[in-house]
């Protein structure tokens, strides 16, 4: 009989004492511990595990799970003596950042204290002069006034180091520090304007908790990102770092191909795994592919539905305002991915966040981070000058195209419908209507867009390409549409390719006003047609049996955010 399939589970021990579906990844706990690195940062996507990875470490070492050695009955880390001897023998500190989610750094500093005196809750036998429980007892005798405590940023720098030393006082051994989502503090403040604050906070914790800890026998810090050394841990020489692209832990993170195989065997979804691999399939890590999003493939056991539930479990908010304010470049690689291409990028896996709206390689090097890209082909460019590395991306699977597909529906999905009227107009071929739609749509379109570092009213392309992302999103059921292509004896800019036969065919050219070739946007439009008919770009159209009747070719002509149609 199937075990049952419970979504959501994080803690080790639920897991182990429910019939519930599990894969078995304890051999993580082995690796770890023979690698005898000191303090060591695994980054992976959101829902990949890290969570219950980080619990399975605190059930085997930590001392508050002693003589609960039939938590791992059965499990590949049982299989040695050793391991059964070194189960629950350390004491252990484990903390989770997952929650500290805040809009200011004053409410950031709050909800870490709050993180932090939970934990110390764990420890009933603290005496009330230890270093916590004196601003514990400080904050509720504020509160008997009716008078509130602020948080001392000086106070949160030392909590894990003062626990650390009465933990070793206590056990006489040296603790292990498990620090799960050590990433979201600072994610939630480059967003909401604190960075500063926040890193200067990190870097001092940091700094005194993982190197200046005489009482730290070794440590475990997860995130999605390895945020830049400079930013927060500067003073870490002896960091061991393991990102997407190390063959360090990369099967103990995600499921591997067998471990889906046999998934879908015991549910009876054999049949299915074609179509799953290409829904859930694709991450990379080191040398190690065909890992598969643990998250979906859980869900997908429990619902027997292909569906995006990995990425539906976040607001991809920082994905969605990273692209809406990128530039040209940008807006064409999402066309790419959204087709399934790949592109090339110089990825630093060193995320350095203030460099997020300056470089368009800091964003992709993000992505990949996040889940979002996988990597193809990794080249090595090494001149007199310089070493970079040029990564070869795309799209993770078909779960990751799609969020893409609909975060660029988004932006288009606006309360007056006027870009949906301007593809009415055009599928009619209605001018006069096309050009009211078209010069509300590229006003609205513009001032969207130019939240990002180039605006577009000195730069058209980057509303042209926001145009032709949105010809994808709402014609992709009726049009094959390409730009920026081959045909004839030139690239035209946009090219829409009826899949119907009985619809027409449409190439756009676009142009900006050029005031000493052109008198009027008249003139521009003249020349954007004159050159569709010179380069004969329905040379393509015509060669796939399209009639020439059937072909409508517009100029598109832009002065500031003025357009002109003909």
């Amino acid at each position: 009989m199937a075990r049952t399939v419970a979504i959501g589970l994080q803690y080790f021990e639920d897991i182990r004492t429910r019939n519930v579906f599990y894969v078995d990844k304890t051999n993580f706990i082995r690796e770890w511990w023979e690698s005898e690195d000191a303090v060591t940062l695994i980054t992976r996507p959101r829902r990949f595990g890290k969570t219950l990875n980080m619990d399975t470490l605190n059930c085997f070492f930590s001392n508050q799970y002693a003589g609960r050695g039939d938590l791992f009955e059965g499990l590949s880390i049982w299989e040695e003596e050793k391991y059964r001897e070194l189960q629950g023998t350390y004491p252990v500190i484990f903390v989770s950042f997952a929650e500290v989610k805040c809009r200011n750094f004053k409410d950031a500093k709050r909800r870490l204290f709050e993180t932090f005196e939970n934990i110390y809750r764990k420890y009933p036998y603290l005496p009330e002069n230890h270093y916590l429980s004196r601003i514990i007892n400080r904050r509720d005798a504020l509160a008997k006034k009716g008078e509130m405590y602020a948080v001392d940023t000086n106070e949160l720098i030392e909590v894990m180091y003062q626990l650390s030393r009465y933990l070793y006082e206590q056990n006489g051994k040296k603790v292990i520090i498990l620090l799960d989502e050590y990433d979201t503090p600072m994610q939630e403040a480059w967003l909401n304007g604190y960075w500063d604050e926040i890193v200067d906070l990190f870097r001092q914790m940091f700094g005194i908790t993982f190197k200046g800890n005489e009482y730290l026998h070794r440590a475990v810090l997860t995130g999605i990102t390895r945020v830049s050394k400079e930013s927060i841990f500067s003073d870490l020489n002896h960091l061991k770092v393991v990102t997407v692209s190390s063959d360090l832990y990369a099967d103990c993170f995600g499921f591997t191909q067998e471990e889906v195989s046999y998934a879908l065997e015991e549910y009876g979804l054999s049949e299915q795994k074609d179509a799953v691999k290409e829904w859930y399939d694709g991450f990379t890590f080191g040398k190690h592919t065909d890992i598969y999003n643990p998250w979906s493939i859980i869900n997908y056991l429990d619902e027997k539905a292909l569906a995006g539930y990995w990425v539906n479990t976040s607001s991809n908010g920082l994905v969605n305002s990273l692209m809406r304010k990128g530039d040209a470049d940008t807006k064409m690689i999402v066309e790419d991915l959204i087709r399934g291409k790949s592109f090339k990028a110089k990825i630093d896996e060193q995320i350095v966040f203030n460099q997020l709206n300056e470089s368009n390689d800091a964003v992709w090097s993000l992505l990949l981070a996040s889940g979002y890209l996988k990597v193809m082909d990794i080249e090595i460019v090494d001149t007199e000058l310089d070493w970079t590395q040029v990564y070869t991306l795309s799209c993770t699977n078909k779960e990751t195209r799609i969020m893409f597909f609909k975060m660029v529906q988004g932006w288009f999905r606006t309360e007056d419908k006027s870009y949906n009227n301007f593809i009415k107009a055009l599928l009619i071929n209605d001018k006069k209507g096309m050009n009211r739609f078209m010069n509300n749509v590229a006003l609205k379109t513009f001032s969207y867009f130019d939240s990002g570092n180039q605006p577009s009213y000195s730069e058209p392309e980057r509303f042209y390409h926001g145009f032709v992302l949105g010809l994808m999103v709402d014609l992709s059921d009726r049009y094959v549409l390409t730009s920026n292509r081959e045909s004839g004896f030139g690239r035209y800019d946009v090219m829409l390719e009826p899949k119907n036969k009985e619809d027409n065919a449409y190439i756009i050219e676009f142009k900006v006003h050029d005031a000493d070739d052109e008198g009027t946007l008249q003139d521009t439009v003249a020349a954007a047609l004159t050159q569709i008919e010179d380069k004969k770009y329905d040379t393509l159209l015509i060669e796939k049996g399209v009639p020439a009747d059937k072909i409508y070719k517009y100029g598109f002509a832009f002065e500031g955010k003025k357009v002109l149609i003909g």
